[in-house]
């Protein structure tokens, strides 16, 4: 009884439908690019372009809220020294700096 309903309910249905899934996933893939990719890919560029540009003297601004100044880089290894004041001095990864201050930063702290 029911069966018979089903089977007669499903032969009037329009033939195709792949046409509008492939719009569908083409849509997708541009908002995925538009809001995810392109955003994310310009910060690692800018991020990139900043740890290139660091030298000594500059005062920065870590992941973990360190504040100091650049006393030593090492360009084998990608480490650098920040003192954060004249006794204490930290080994920290490149990756890990966030921004690059303006001179004077730390005296007005």
């Amino acid at each position: 009884m029911f069966i018979s309903q089903a089977h007669a309910a499903a032969e009037g249905a329009a033939p195709g439908g792949g046409f509008e899934m492939l719009i569908m996933l083409g849509m997708f893939a541009v908002i995925f690019y538009f809001m995810i990719y392109r955003p994310q890919a310009k910060r690692v560029k800018e991020h990139k372009n900043l740890m290139a540009s660091m030298s000594k003297g500059d005062e920065v601004l870590t992941t973990g809220g360190l504040v100091g100044k650049i006393t030593k880089i090492a360009e084998d290894n990608d480490y650098l020294t920040i003192e954060l004041n004249a006794n204490n001095a930290v080994v920290i990864k490149k990756d890990f700096v966030t921004a690059v201050l303006p001179k004077g930063t730390l005296k007005s702290l």
